[in-house]
């Protein structure tokens, strides 16, 4: 795109059409007369940033994921190293001058397992029926236990990222089960920063998960819209109150669609 650009700037400025004298100091006609209008000032530029590694620096996150998961150390030690993480990120973003500084973007896993959380979407073989959507179950879905396995994984797109399934049907009960979007604004509300929390949209979570074991395979996922969209607004009612300003919503769903009906 550079070299297009350049090869459209002419070799040479055009020369002065023979009809117009020379410009002289005596002219009256080329005297510049002072302009009433402000001169124009540029405006600031605003940035944003998607996103932010969550793994550490040392690979903090990692380490302590392992440590809990082998039961050396309990969820206050994950949750405490998770918080200085986030901490850390967010001051730096703040500290470079970045304004639109995104929240809920950390995970202990992946952002559609949060987003299940989220929704209380929960196969039933976890054994969860209500309440917050603690580690235990959330572990569960993405490892398995003793007595049940974990969900699907699959890669995000055409990324080396993957994410868990979600298994859903016309029975799931959706409810508002994980406040973390929330939590997590607060959370950077209180070290002084204001953030753009970020939710992955009903579109591109309901077309990324798959029909359940005793569903149809020709199940309709985007039918289940009317039932998740009551605990989206859920979701933006408490972010309003606790003052968020700018919501983000990662739809990377509607891109791939687009492409498919260009060919």
């Amino acid at each position: 795109m550079g070299q297009r650009a350049l090869q459209r700037v002419p070799p040479s400025l055009p020369s002065r059409p023979p009809s117009l004298p020379p410009p002289s100091s005596s002219s009256p006609s080329l005297r510049c007369a002072p302009s009433s209008r402000r001169p124009l000032r540029p405006r600031p530029m605003s940035s944003h940033i998607v996103g932010y590694p969550r793994i550490g620096p040392k690979r903090e996150l990692k380490f302590a994921l392992e440590s809990f998961w082998d039961g050396k150390t309990g969820a206050e030690d994950l949750q405490n190293v998770a918080a200085d993480l986030r901490r850390s990120i967010w001051k730096h973003m703040a500290g470079v001058g970045i304004k639109y500084i995104p929240s809920n973007t950390f995970s202990y896993y992946d952002q559609m397992l949060d987003t299940t959380a989220m929704l209380g979407a929960v196969p039933s073989r976890y054994g969860w029926e209500s309440g917050e959507v603690g580690f235990d179950v959330y572990f569960s879905m993405a490892r398995g236990n003793d007595s049940v396995p974990a969900m699907e994984m699959t890669k995000w797109f055409d990324t080396n990222y993957h994410y868990i399934v979600p298994e859903l049907g016309p029975s799931v009960k959706f409810s508002y089960a994980s406040h973390k979007a929330v939590e997590e604004f607060k959370e950077a509300k209180a070290l002084g920063i204001d953030t753009v929390p970020v939710l992955i949209g009903p579109m591109t979570y309901l077309l990324l998960s798959k029909p359940a074991k005793d569903v149809d395979k020709s199940f309709c996922l985007l039918s289940l819209i009317d039932m998740i969209l009551p605990v989206y607004k859920e979701v933006l009612t408490d972010l309003k109150s606790a003052g968020a300003r700018w919501i983000q919503f990662d739809e990377p769903i509607l891109m791939f669609l687009l492409k498919r009906t260009r060919h």
